[in-house]
């Protein structure tokens, strides 16, 4: 059946392993020629692994449970947060506070009863993510960090296991298939992790709450024609989504020769330590309340200082819609984009307190400052979502 250069079930398929009940439910299907009672077989048969039951994992894991894979493993080992539902749909307000992998296996199971899900209550890291992987037929990347994208992409390779990315970020999606010796990897599309200071994440920079569903539909889609052999995936094509424009470009990726893992003479045999070759190594941000970074206030810190009538100069780098959410009162806004140009308004001899949501554009923000010859700089330790939560809870979070 398959008109692709592989078969990724090759041998596993029976003739006919559909009950008269199976049949009804994928009436809708059997009647394509493209899926048939021998896709539908073949979608049983197959086992494929989500990992991330957030934003991209809810749309992917629903509809390839609706579609008949027969076991689909989830790797997650967040609780569902309010701030979730407004994309990852998998999910309910009664769930928060609930692991989201439970929320996520009820579901599916809820919506498919025939389906086998395998649970993965932990991180995914180099010293299990081989042994996980080799039981799947795909690898479905919904994560949104670099160290578990390039750990992913690695052990695909060296598993030959098709990786189904996608990527989402305020209104604008990636989706792709990764999937050397067929076609690139993801390390060809990106040789090297941006600098973790330079790239926000969704919590930082916000994403549209629908972007994911059609990120996760996309690579729902590509997961599901992988498996029948069907089709033209996304194997060295880069698809581009702009929400707001409502397009869709693409863009050819081709195998770089000089790729450490996947090219002809490869230097990367094996996992390596992902946050290190990310530069995470220690967080991008402080945890909250943590007090052992260089150039650090806690929240309770900043607050006693207040309290002594050593009031700091307090310095909010957020965004102006992030203001109208909440601020700390008498602190001065200048936006980090801004803070080059507006210097000249910052007093050097006086201590100054930078805030952002968690810590990272205040961080950001520090660096220039030092650079500029401000020396009294301190880092409020996990930002207003720490000062929220140790200092003022009538302040709202976001």
């Amino acid at each position: 059946m398959s008109s692709l250069p592989f078969d990724l079930l090759a041998g596993r398929v029976g003739a006919n392993p559909l009950s008269p009940a199976e049949i009804k439910r994928y009436a809708r299907h059997l009647i394509m020629p493209e899926v048939a009672m021998v896709g539908q077989a073949r979608l049983k048969a197959s086992r494929v692994l989500c990992i991330g039951a957030g934003g991209l994992g809810s749309p992917l894991a629903l509809y390839i449970a609706a579609a008949g894979v027969g076991t689909i493993g989830l790797v997650d080992f967040d609780v569902v947060d309010v701030s979730n539902l407004q994309r990852q749909i998998i999910h309910a307000t009664p769930d928060v506070g609930r692991p989201k992998i439970d929320s996520a296996q009820e579901k599916l199971q809820a919506l498919n009863p025939d389906l086998k899900v395998e649970r993965f209550e932990y991180p995914i890291n180099s010293e299990n993510a081989l042994d996980i992987f080799a039981g799947y037929d795909v690898i479905v990347d919904g994560t949104d960090n670099f160290p578990t994208r390039y750990l992913v992409n690695d052990a695909c390779v060296l598993l030959g296991k098709p990786n189904v990315y996608g990527s989402i970020f305020r209104f604008d999606g990636q989706a792709s298939v990764f999937f050397p010796p067929h076609g690139p990897c993801y390390r060809c599309l990106y040789p090297e992790p941006p600098p973790p200071d330079l790239v926000p994440n969704c919590a930082e920079g916000g994403v549209l709450g629908i972007l994911p569903g059609a990120i996760g539909v996309i690579q729902a889609t590509e997961t599901v024609k992988l498996i029948l052999g069907v089709g033209k995936p996304l194997i060295g094509r880069l698809m581009l989504y702009d929400a707001l424009d409502m397009t869709f470009r693409e863009m050819k990726v081709r195998k770089n020769p000089k790729c450490p893992i996947c090219g002809p003479n490869p230097t990367i045999t094996g996992l390596i330590d992902y946050e290190e070759f990310c530069g995470v190594r220690g967080g991008e941000a402080a945890p909250e309340g943590a007090s052992d970074v260089e150039g650090s206030i806690t929240p309770l810190e900043l607050k006693a200082k207040i309290d002594r009538g050593q009031r700091p100069f307090i310095l909010d780098v957020r965004n102006p819609e992030e203001i109208a959410i909440c601020r700390i009162a008498g602190s001065t806004v200048i936006p980090l984009p801004e803070l080059p140009a507006r210097l000249g308004e910052l007093d050097p001899s006086v201590p100054i307190v930078v805030h952002c949501k968690s810590g990272m554009r205040s961080a950001k923000a520090i660096a220039l400052l030092k650079e500029a010859g401000f020396s009294k700089l301190s880092n409020l330790t996990g930002g207003i979502l720490a000062w929220s939560k140790d200092v003022d809870p009538s302040l709202p979070t976001y």
